[in-house]
């Protein structure tokens, strides 16, 4: 076996985990023949082909299942060295990028910066603000050093991230201030008939229609809308009820009212999301300290 290329290792580790030539060349920003050619080349250098032809598409060769459980481990080696490097070079100073969805840079990831800005007042911070499976694809490719996400069915077993739980979100009702039900115990049933407000697409859809089908109805949806001031909005002009994660609706404010449901109690997990070196040196475990302590102060509210 010859000298192996560590880029060509990783379109492999891209094929494994996006399944077809053309999502990696997509998600590279190359083209598909680029890419089989270079996973081409990678063959030759092991010795041994990595692909065969299964139907339309190709797949994984016994041989490259196990060249990719050492690259695996490789690579996890690299980030830890690389890790280590930067902080030693950063010494006390250092900028973590941190990935998260809307609700919780204000809830989570600002409370922490400004805990840190007392323990750690050297550390520096980029937030960037990204939906979950997009943020592990940066964290993947190094451009974030951690995420806060939503735990759903997102990338269970990859064995290339760490996952800290930080939080349930229970997922309440919002009803207008006129809302009949506002002063009474509620059951997703008795929302059967209302008019619904949905986001388009994501986990906090998902969990809205699988718990309104459990309860015996599908929500009718007279609005979509994912930001949830807008959502909030829509409520508080009585034109819809929604079912809305705590941690964004933890002030109503006037015209609306948020109930917690009295049988069932729908939730989202939050994560903390990290590669598995990422956590190994000192100012990156005081990160993720001051994160955890926020999300036990918030889950106490």
């Amino acid at each position: 076996m010859g000298q192996l290329d560590l880029r060509r290792l990783r379109l492999l580790r891209e094929l494994r985990d996006r399944e077809t030539v053309t999502a990696v060349a997509a998600a590279l920003h190359m083209t598909s023949s680029a890419v089989s050619q270079q996973l081409a080349q990678l063959g030759r250098e092991v010795g041994a082909p990595l692909l065969e032809p299964h139907g339309r598409r190709v797949r994984l060769t016994p041989a490259a299942e196990l060249l990719l459980r050492h690259a695996d481990l490789l690579f996890e080696q690299l980030e830890q060295a690389q890790t280590e490097i930067e902080a030693y070079v950063a010494g006390a100073a250092a900028t973590v990028r941190v990935d998260c969805f809307a609700t919780a840079i204000s809830k989570l990831a600002v409370p922490a910066m400004r805990r840190l800005a007392v323990t750690e007042p050297t550390l520096t911070f980029q937030i960037h603000e990204a939906n979950t499976e997009e943020a592990l694809d940066r964290l993947l490719r190094g451009e974030t050093d951690l995420v806060i996400g939503l735990d759903g069915d997102v990338r269970v077993d990859d064995p290339r991230f760490g996952r800290r739980p930080l939080l349930i979100d229970p997922m309440d009702v919002a009803l207008p201030a006129g809302h009949p039900l506002v002063d009474k115990p509620i059951q997703l049933a008795d929302l059967a008939a209302d008019p619904w407000i949905l986001p388009p697409g994501g986990l906090c859809r998902d969990v809205a229609l699988r718990e309104c089908a459990v309860a015996g109805f599908t929500p009718r949806a007279a609005h979509t809308a994912e930001n949830y001031d807008a959502v909030f909005a829509l409520v508080r002009a009585g034109l819809g009820v929604a079912m809305v994660p705590r941690m964004c609706a933890s002030d109503p404010g006037p015209d609306m009212v948020v109930r917690a449901l009295r049988a069932e109690q729908p939730r989202r997990q939050v994560v903390l999301f990290t590669r598995r070196a990422g956590d190994r040196v000192p100012y990156m475990r005081a990160v993720v300290g001051a994160l955890e302590q926020t999300a036990e102060t918030f889950s106490a509210a």
